[in-house]
């Protein structure tokens, strides 16, 4: 695939999706196996959002300052860049899958632009490896391969509340990234809500940027660990981890709330505040406990992380639903899911974080390049952080009683601006206590994302209360035939069997 040409066709031994830890360490592994390996990246540069850095136009050669997890980011870029001055790597950035097929020969992978063509060609003068080949503004292709590899990643899962739509409100994930790509803040005053580890250092990024963070509200307990001590002490690093940002807390005085949440955005215009509570084990409010925070700038939700399943749906991989209720892919101890050489890697297989999907990735790109079997070493680690991650999700679950905290005009469906009572008396008077049915008498998830904010809740609406989607609700709001925005004249220019 020439940079820049369109309907053009490259071939490669594996390809891989995703270019963040896991689909790093996957084009590696492939590569250093002997395989010819093309990878599909969505960004301008490798890293994905994990290790989300400015531009290398800009900062050529950044220090890794705000991130985790860095050094095993320099050693698996230094692999990477010295593959692709082999010709063992092919690097297709700024673009994304539309539609991937399985075939005879192997994988078809349809691709289209991911970002605005100024983007695009922005990344034309990054490239470091000195290599000249898929740098450019990548025009729409195809992408054929005997194995593929999937490292989609993940985004924030988002809980509707009065008031979210406002602007000012932002993903947790989203302030972050736009910290490490721009190197600045979007505002000056934030509160940090929702649940799990990620809020830390979201608010400790916020804090050592300059920002001021009100207050970090954690709707679950730390007391909630202590039937989780032993998975927790097999992964050791993360309570280092964990003591940094405490450090980091206490410098800044950054105030941490458990068993509270925000209950509402106040502004007009844009977000000025919020009202908050505090809640009981399953997320009821405790009356008498609101409070108010004036004069914010930004509100930041985290309420843990969606795998972004839509490409091993679409060819038909065995799912199931994970402790954190999240619709997730069936792999092997190689990696492979149900479909022979498919190979699902990173939070596709359940959110777990970078150095799980690190090893992930290794295991699933030398099994893709060569079939070989998983590394016991590599296997240990992976079962110990696969244990931490399924211990995190119940200690920081989606409080049970979220349901309640909204209002029959809360909007869930921020594209399309359906409310909560529109879903609930479409579940209650047509039946529709399905993502797929939802969509036809609300429209909820029919809009630009395509259900990737509101899918979650709206599925849960749907369900009923305190039930949380089924796995065949979130497969049917994971199944499209279109994996991204394509133009008409891509479609048109198919070539089809006659």
């Amino acid at each position: 695939m020439s940079p820049g040409k369109v309907g053009s066709i490259m071939k490669a031994d594996v390809a891989v999706v995703g270019a963040g830890p896991a689909g790093l360490a996957a084009a590696v592994a492939a590569a250093e196996a002997g395989a010819l390996v093309a990878v599909v990246d969505a960004g301008a540069q490798p890293g994905g959002q994990f290790w989300r850095h400015r531009p290398e136009t800009v900062v050529p050669e950044p220090d890794g300052s705000g991130h985790h997890g860095w050094r095993s980011y320099v050693d698996l870029r230094a692999r990477f860049d010295a593959a692709r001055r082999r010709g063992q790597i092919i690097y297709l950035p700024g673009l994304q899958v539309w539609m991937p097929e399985k075939n005879d020969a192997g994988f078809t992978l349809h691709t289209t632009p991911a970002v605005a063509r100024a983007r695009s060609e922005d990344a034309a003068t990054n490239d470091p490896a000195g290599s000249g080949a898929g740098n450019g503004p990548a025009g729409s292709g195809t992408v054929v391969a005997r194995r593929l590899v999937l490292c989609p990643g993940g985004y924030d899962r988002q809980l509707p509340v009065p008031g979210w739509e406002l602007p000012g409100v932002m993903a947790a994930g989203g302030i972050q990234a736009f910290l490490k790509g721009n190197g600045t803040l979007p505002g000056r005053r934030f509160v940090v809500a929702g649940t799990g580890p990620f809020l830390l250092p979201v608010a400790a990024g916020i804090a050592e940027a300059g920002g001021q963070v009100l207050a970090v509200l954690e709707s679950s307990s730390p007391a909630a660990w202590l039937p989780h001590l032993r998975a927790a002490a097999g992964v050791p690093e993360k309570a280092l981890e964990g003591a940094e940002y405490a450090a980091v807390f206490a410098r800044h005085r950054i105030p941490y709330r458990t068993r509270s949440i925000v209950t509402e955005i106040l502004g007009q215009d844009r977000a000025s505040g919020v009202r908050t509570a505090k809640v009981d084990a399953d997320g009821r409010v405790r009356p008498g406990t609101e409070g108010v925070y004036d004069d914010v700038d930004v509100v930041g939700f985290g309420w843990g992380f969606t795998p972004q399943m839509e490409l091993p749906v679409a060819l038909g991989a065995d799912t199931r639903l994970d402790a954190d209720g999240s619709l997730v892919g069936i792999v092997d101890e190689r990696q492979e899911s149900s479909i022979p050489g498919l190979f699902l890697a990173g939070e596709v297989t359940g959110v777990g974080g970078a150095s799980l999907a690190v090893i992930e990735g290794l295991t699933a790109g030398a099994a893709a390049a060569r079939e070989r079997a998983a590394d016991k070493a590599d296997a240990s680690r992976a079962t110990r952080h696969r244990r931490f991650a399924e211990a995190m999700h119940h200690a920081h679950p989606v409080p049970a009683a979220w349901q309640e905290w909204l209002t029959p005009d809360t909007t869930v469906c921020r594209c399309e601006e359906v409310t909560a009572s529109q879903i609930t008396e479409a579940r209650d008077t047509l039946g529709a206590r399905d993502s797929r049915s939802l969509k036809s008498f609300t429209r909820a998830g029919m809009g630009w994302c395509q259900g990737r904010v509101c899918g979650f809740a709206a599925g849960c609406l749907a369900a009923g209360q305190r039930v949380s989607a089924s796995a065949q609700s979130l497969s049917d709001a994971a199944k499209r035939p279109l994996g991204a925005p394509v133009s008409i004249g891509e479609l048109a220019s198919l070539e089809t069997d006659s």
